[in-house]
């Protein structure tokens, strides 16, 4: 039996346009203005770098346990998160060194926290975007 290939290609652009700053474009998606952050002499008020890496693996929790949650049947009404990514210098050189990501899931019954707490344990471990970095990902949900 012939198994089929599973590899996915995502491209984007970028493409600077003055000082320190940019825009990342995707086919069909709105253009993102991107730059170097403050710290860096770069500007306050746009996406960097750092910002996206943490965003990118706060969106795909989100994503993961929206899909493990939908196959498990958990009855949930909101779901909300923040990140925050510990950037520090390492011999020599920046690099993230962890991120932390703070669900905060909410029930329709009380009666399924523990089915909650697996399915988002279950959504960190398959992340695929926290699967592929160096740094460690902590997960600290909130289940009400």
């Amino acid at each position: 039996m012939e198994q089929k290939s599973k590899v996915y290609l995502y491209q984007t652009a970028v493409k600077w346009t003055e000082q320190r700053k940019g825009v990342i474009t995707c086919a069909g998606k709105p253009d993102v203005q991107v730059a170097t952050p403050p710290e860096f002499k770069g500007h306050d008020g746009i996406w960097s770098p750092e910002d996206l890496f943490v965003a990118s693996a706060n969106v795909c929790l989100m994503t993961t346990f929206l899909a493990v949650a939908e196959r498990a049947g958990l009855a949930f009404s909101a779901y909300e998160s923040t990140a925050e990514g510990r950037l520090e210098l390492v011999e020599g050189t920046f690099q993230f060194t962890a991120i932390t990501i703070r669900p905060s899931i909410t029930l329709k019954s009380g009666e399924e926290a523990g089915k909650a707490k697996e399915l988002i344990a279950k959504a960190e471990r398959n992340c695929l975007i926290s699967n592929s970095m160096k740094a460690s990902v902590t997960l600290e949900p909130v289940i009400r």
